[in-house]
Parts: structure tokens; C-alpha cells; sequence
């Protein structure tokens, strides 16, 4: 790796994806460093051709012949932004089926190719896909977390005199993960979200769906963040668009293959049966949120509903970046029921272990903030490993069997 970029966890990941199979798929939202890590990775551990689907001669070139474009590779090739080109993955298809050989090309996009028309059945078999998020705070301070390895162990972050209350936070919640505003001011950070976003829809969006009123998904983006971590309603949502339901649905799914929005879905168990089956979603980055809501480092700390809605966002955003490099497979979800016990986050590996996060934008804990953990720990029994409220005071307390309350910084310390 070159000396002067940041280490980014996934990278173990691709280079392990790219020794077992044809071909390997960086996919995130635009700005995220998905070109600078697989240049770094054809200059170094894998040495390859660099393709740009953004040199517009180029994506002409693939569009008028994709076939030849694909027969002209020879040896290991990176094709950036590959979904600028949907047609070049047929072509790639064909390749990798007559060419059993690992490692022949590693691509990135920005767009969830999974749901490109065109290849929605092209690429499952042949290719591993590699998910990369804005930075995480382990990746912005040099360590790799193990947060959740950890607490699927019950061991639970040692942490000791921590800055307490919002304030500590807010630099924190308002920066973000994106490389490229790392060491920004405030408004540089705005300046940089205005455009971003003007280039995500007015150049990534057609490589995903065909929309009339691009406007709306714009719009759409904006009610999601004021609804960042709330339950999913697509009736409230296309009320406040003016639109019909389904078409809030559908838009919603457009933000989420520009990774721009993820969403959690219920935990489903035998539990009960009175189980809220509606799912979350949030914005993926806290420094994106931050611009679209409006908020800067001094509303996120002396408003509370803010600094909630941040908090939980920010923290459920950091455990999906980490879930990419933990050491057995997890996936999130969320719970709620009608007697509205929750649990913010649910940590599910697939040998059906669970632990649970909640998170509180305060400095004091108490027992009430553990009522949900307890519900899970108490009906799951052994398969329920650890409960963690994620909170902004100084010291990991513990609250009874398998329950304790960590400090903010306890996720990547």
C-alpha cells in the first residue's frame, strides 16, 4: 500500500475475493475511495491494466463495441465505474465463462449492479462483490476495529475518561467519512455536498433507472434525512412528495443502489407475533446528513431530537462499514414491537447468535435505556451473546448479565 493513503479495512477482503474468483466488484457511492484503492492494489499486491469508464472517449468505445472492447484485454484489467457501460458486463459475462482464470478483473461502481436491467442476470456466480462506505472513524484513526467480534464474545471495550456530552461528539457527527472532506471547514464541507449531490443525480441516476422528475429524488433524499433512523413510512413520505405510494417506494430503492440511503430491516423471530414489520432507514453517511438536514456542529449539540437522530445514524453507519471485515459474516437489523420494546440495532451471524445495540444521546445511563436488551437477552437465552448501549459518557458501566454501557469512542477503540 502507498505510504500516504489511508489503510481501508475492506482492502484484505478484495485481494482474498480476487484469488478465489474471475472477477471482483468494488461497489459504493461515488467520492468514497473506490478508484484510489484499486489503483493502489494494480500498482502493488495485484498488478493490472487501469480502465476509466469516466474518459468519456473510452465509454464511448465500450458502448460501440463491447464485445471488442472486451477482447482487446489481455491480462489482468480494473474497470472503473463499469455501470457508466451496463452493456460491457455481458461481454465481461462472456469472458469469464470461457476463462476459468482467477483475478481477471477487479471493478468498481457506483451503482448497485445487482439491479441494472441489463445484467441482473449476467453477473451472479462469477462475480464477488466488495462493498466500500465513506471512511470509518478506525480507518480516519488508524486502527482496525474489532468492535464486533468483541462483543459477540461479551467482552465488552474497556474505556476510561472519555470526553462526555454532545459537544465531544459533534466534530465527529458533522465530518463524516468522506475522504475528500477530511481536514475541510464547514463550508467547504457544504460546498462540496451541494455539488456532490447535483452530480449523483444528474449523472449517476440514469445508469439506474429511467425517472421523469429527477427533482423527486432529490426531494426524496431530503425526507429521508429529517427521517434518518425512523421507521420506513412510504405513505408519510409520498405525502410529503405529492407522489403515490409506490413511487416512494421506488425511489427510495434508486437512493439505496447510489448508496446514498441503507436500510435495516425488522428482525423477524418467535418473539411474538405483534412484531412492528416495517424497516429503517439512513442516511450512510453522518456528514451527508448533517448537510441535508441542515445542521451544523451547533444544532447537532444543543439540540437534543437532532443529536439523537445523528447519533443513531452515525453509530448504525459505522457498524455497517465494520460488519464488511468482522470475522464471521453479520448482518443488521432493527427491532420493535407494539408494546414498543426496541433494540436500535440487531447483530445477527449466521449461526443465528445475536447481539444487540442501543444507542443514547446522553451522558447517564439507566436501566430504562436497557429494557429492549433485556427483552432479547431474557427470551433468547445462550443465543443472545451481548447487549451494548452506545452512549456520551466517560466510562464502560457495566448493567447486569451480558448488558453494559460503552462510550461512543468504545466502537473503534
Amino acid at each position: 500500500m502507498s505510504e500516504d493513503l489511508l489503510a481501508r479495512h475492506v482492502r484484505r477482503r478484495v485481494l482474498e475475493a480476487l484469488a478465489d474468483s474471475r472477477a471482483v466488484a468494488l461497489l459504493g457511492a461515488r467520492q468514497v475511495g473506490k478508484s484510489t484503492l484499486v489503483a493502489d492494489i494494480a500498482a502493488n499486491e495485484q498488478p493490472a491494466r487501469l480502465v476509466s469508464l469516466d474518459d468519456e472517449p473510452t465509454a464511448n468505445a465500450a458502448r460501440e463495441d463491447p464485445a471488442g472492447f472486451v477482447a482487446s484485454i489481455t491480462g489482468p484489467t480494473v474497470i472503473d465505474e463499469v455501470q457508466r457501460v451496463p452493456s460491457l458486463l455481458l461481454a465481461i459475462k462472456r469472458r469469464l465463462d470461457s476463462d476459468q482464470t482467477r483475478g481477471q478483473f477487479l471493478l468498481t461502481g457506483s451503482a448497485n449492479l445487482l439491479t441494472l436491467p441489463t445484467v441482473a442476470d449476467a453477473l451472479p456466480g462469477r462475480v464477488q462483490y466488495v462493498n466500500l462506505w465513506p471512511l470509518s472513524q478506525g480507518e480516519l484513526r488508524g486502527t482496525r476495529e474489532t468492535f464486533i467480534d468483541a462483543i459477540f464474545d461479551a467482552r465488552f471495550p474497556s474505556v476510561a475518561g472519555a470526553s462526555v456530552g454532545r459537544v465531544a461528539a459533534v466534530s465527529t457527527l458533522a465530518a463524516g467519512g468522506y475522504p475528500e472532506l477530511q481536514g475541510r471547514s464547514p463550508r467547504g464541507r457544504s460546498g462540496f455536498f451541494s455539488s456532490y449531490i447535483v452530480s449523483i443525480i444528474g449523472r449517476d441516476l440514469q445508469d439506474v433507472a429511467n425517472v421523469r422528475n429527477v427533482e423527486n429524488i432529490e426531494r426524496l433524499l431530503h425526507v429521508i434525512a429529517a427521517r434518518s433512523g425512523g421507521l420506513a413510512s412510504f405513505h408519510g413520505m409520498a405525502t410529503d412528495l405529492g407522489v403515490d405510494t409506490n413511487t416512494a417506494r421506488a425511489h427510495t430503492k434508486i437512493l439505496e443502489d447510489l448508496f446514498l440511503v441503507a436500510k435495516l430491516g425488522p428482525w423477524h423471530t418467535n418473539l411474538s407475533s405483534r412484531q412492528i414489520k416495517s424497516a429503517k432507514l439512513y442516511i450512510v453517511d453522518s456528514g451527508l446528513l448533517a448537510f441535508l438536514i441542515g445542521a451544523n456542529e451547533r444544532r447537532i449539540a444543543e439540540d437534543g431530537p437532532i443529536a439523537g437522530a445523528m447519533l443513531e445514524s452515525f453509530v448504525a453507519m459505522e457498524l455497517l462499514r465494520q460488519a464488511d471485515w468482522a470475522e464471521e459474516p453479520v448482518r443488521l437489523f432493527h427491532y420493535r414491537d407494539k408494546q414498543q420494546r426496541e433494540v436500535d440495532v440487531i447483530l445477527e451471524r449466521h449461526s443465528g447468535e445475536v447481539a444487540g445495540i442501543e444507542i443514547k444521546a446522553a451522558a447517564t445511563p439507566t436501566s430504562a435505556d436497557f429494557a429492549g436488551l433485556r427483552h432479547l437477552r431474557d427470551k433468547l437465552g445462550s443465543r443472545f451473546k451481548a447487549g451494548t448501549l452506545i452512549y456520551l459518557g466517560a466510562d464502560t458501566l457495566p448493567f447486569g448479565d451480558r448488558l453494559a454501557a460503552v462510550p461512543l469512542s468504545g466502537l473503534w477503540r
